[in-house]
């Protein structure tokens, strides 16, 4: 059984089996350990932030202070397993606590600095929320900002070098599944570039916005006024979370009303949708022949056809995403309810948060990992073009009105609206018109490949 829970092959979920490679760099933030790792964290800042109160009666000198940020900033699986045991087994004098925060305090008393005599002020005035909504806006901020940014920004820079590269390569469009005036293959890259580069920033404002709050079991600071009323408790509160890297929640009940965490969750389903909307594209792309994909060797396409190369890793992304948004959803309406001042069924549900980073994570590495085989064919798309020059229909109606032809519309409608038309249909038709020679020469001229407007000049609308 022990071999078992440490091999991934027997893991309960594919995050920590199949796709622990993929997800590992996250485990510094979505961890049991590193969750252990953010308490401890808080809990010895708060110790020391208490000591530089001139009310308090706590001095811990300097080199008391480099051993307790010792406790956390060399924190290692020993430790974790040392907080696990006080929690379920007892250690030493303690009791098993059968509570997480607690054993965190009891770690702390074991990591106090020789002579130090400050058990009595570890956790002082807390309530256990108090540490938890830190830590985990702790984990999450750079979990997001070192993790999935990054990651996300591989992903718009693929598709920026895709535009770029293929600005010219004229595409038919489709609207409402039907052929629609010509586009091209760098243009509609562009779109997905562009819009992922705003989702970024829609993520990282809400990133930098997570907030914290350290206001005491019903958010009104009652027990550190009663011990020590003549301090200013707020402000000891702002500079101490504001010195985590965090904003200042200064209304909370007992616990964090997480609205700041709703809207990140909501920043990064609007980036996924990104994805999964491009993610469904490009295997369209790619079963209308628009897109190749090169060939990995070795790799099986199909267990009894050998020919497929499919878009599988187009098809993960999808799935990942979608699993991710699921998850982002529930946790962004389950986290910002909590019955009167305090429930704790938002403890269990915060845990799964690292659960639906990791697969964004996934998705954005499959996404991108697919992007990079993709390759576009220029044959294909101009055949697709030639095949419906019934597209130029738009351009024919549109230099008829500016000519002043009334029923410019209607006629090209009663050529091409249900029927397959032919450039010679056109041509028939430009040779009947009441137009001058310049202008007969323009109609002539048109073509569904030619027929792109800005399309090539719009990719350089691209940033960065």
């Amino acid at each position: 059984m022990d071999d078992q829970r440490s091999d991934p092959l027997y893991a309960v979920s594919p995050l920590d089996g199949r796709y622990a490679s993929r997800t590992a760099p996250l485990a510094p933030y979505a961890s049991e350990a590193a969750l252990m790792r953010a308490r401890v964290r808080v809990e010895v800042e708060y110790l020391v932030a208490l000591a530089d109160l001139d009310a308090t009666p706590l001095v811990i000198d300097d080199e008391e202070r480099e051993v307790l940020r010792g406790s956390y900033e060399g924190f290692g699986p020993e430790d974790a397993r040392l907080i696990k045991r006080i929690e379920t087994e007892g250690y030493g004098g303690y009791d098993a606590t059968n509570h997480d925060v607690k054993a965190v305090e009891y770690f702390v008393r074991e990591r106090l600095p020789e002579g130090l005599d400050a058990e009595q002020w570890i956790h002082f005035g807390l309530t256990s929320e108090d540490v938890n909504n830190l830590a985990h806006r702790l984990l999450l901020k750079p979990a997001v900002s070192e993790v999935l940014v990054p990651a996300l920004r591989e992903v718009r820079d693929a598709l920026a070098d895709l535009a770029r590269e293929n600005r010219a390569i004229p595409m038919l469009a489709r609207t409402h599944g039907q052929p629609a005036t010509p586009t091209t293959f760098g243009k509609e890259m562009a779109v997905y570039a562009a819009r992922l580069g705003r989702a970024l920033g829609r993520i990282e404002r809400a990133n930098e916005g997570l907030a914290g709050k350290l206001a005491g079991a019903s958010g009104t600071y009652a027990a550190h006024v009663a011990a020590y009323p003549e301090v200013d408790w707020r402000a000891f509160a702002r500079e101490f979370v504001e010195g985590l890297g965090l904003e200042h929640l200064p209304l909370a009940t007992q616990v964090n009303p997480c609205d700041d965490l709703a809207r990140l969750f909501d920043a990064l389903r609007g980036a996924n949708d990104v994805l999964l909307d491009l993610d469904r594209d490009v295997w369209l792309y790619v079963s209308q022949g628009y897109l190749g994909q090169r060939a990995v060797e070795g790799e099986t396409g199909s267990s009894t056809m050998p020919h497929k190369v499919n878009p599988i890793d187009f098809e993960n992304s999808e799935g990942n995403l979608s699993k991710a948004n699921s998850d982002l959803g529930f946790l962004a309406d389950y986290v910002t309810t909590s019955r009167l001042q305090r429930d704790l069924s938002d403890s269990t549900v915060k845990r799964n948060v690292g659960a639906a980073l990791a697969h964004c994570l996934i998705g954005y590495g499959k996404c991108e990992t697919g992007l990079g085989k993709v390759t576009p064919n220029e044959a294909a798309m101009r055949e697709d073009l030639e095949a419906n020059p019934e597209v130029i229909g738009e351009a024919v109606q549109t230099v008829l009105r500016r000519e002043g032809h009334t029923d410019a519309y209607e006629r090209v409608k009663e050529l091409t609206r249900g029927r397959r038309t032919t450039l010679d249909d056109f041509r028939g038709l430009f040779a009947d018109l009441d137009v001058d020679e310049r202008t007969r020469e323009e109609l002539m001229a048109l073509t569904p490949a030619g027929y792109t407007g800005l399309a090539d000049e719009l990719v350089d609308d691209l940033n960065g």
